[in-house]
C-alpha cells in the first residue's frame, strides 16, 4: 500500500496569546479567520489553512526544524509588510535559482513565517 500525497493542507503555529496573535495574522493576511476558538483559529489562506494554537497544547517532542512557505506575488512588499507590522527577520528575501524568490520572518511568537514566488508553482497542476 503507497501513501498518496495531497499537498499541504494545514500549517499550524503555537503562540502564546491566541486573541493578540489572531489579530497580527488578520492584519498581516488581511482576511478573518474561517474558525475562531480559544482552543484553535484557522485561517483559510487560498485554499489552505494557517492555524493558530496555544501553545500550552503544543507537544515538545515536536521538532523545531520546520520550513512553511506561503505563496505570494511580491516577496519583498510582503516581507517588508511583516516587518512593518512587528515581525523580526529570518530569512533575507532571495532568488534561490529559476525566478523563484524566498524570504521569511519570525512572527512576535517566534513562529518561522516563510513566503515565496514561484513562478513554476501551479495550484491544482
Amino acid at each position: 500500500m503507497s501513501a498518496r500525497f495531497h499537498g499541504l493542507r494545514t500549517a499550524i503555529y503555537f503562540v502564546d496569546d491566541v486573541t493578540k496573535a489572531t489579530e497580527w495574522y488578520i492584519g498581516v493576511l488581511g482576511i478573518q479567520p474561517y474558525f475562531n476558538e480559544p482552543f484553535y483559529v484557522g485561517f483559510n489562506v487560498g485554499g489552505y489553512e494557517l492555524g493558530l494554537h496555544p501553545t500550552e497544547a503544543r507537544n515538545d517532542s515536536q521538532p523545531n526544524s520546520i520550513a512553511i512557505y506561503w505563496g505570494v506575488d511580491d516577496v519583498q512588499a510582503t516581507y517588508d509588510s511583516m516587518i512593518a507590522a512587528g515581525a523580526t527577520p529570518h530569512e533575507v528575501p532571495n532568488e534561490v535559482g529559476a525566478g523563484i524568490i524566498v524570504g521569511a520572518v519570525k512572527d512576535p511568537w517566534g513562529n518561522a513565517l516563510g513566503v515565496i514566488y514561484n513562478p513554476h508553482f501551479v495550484l491544482g497542476g
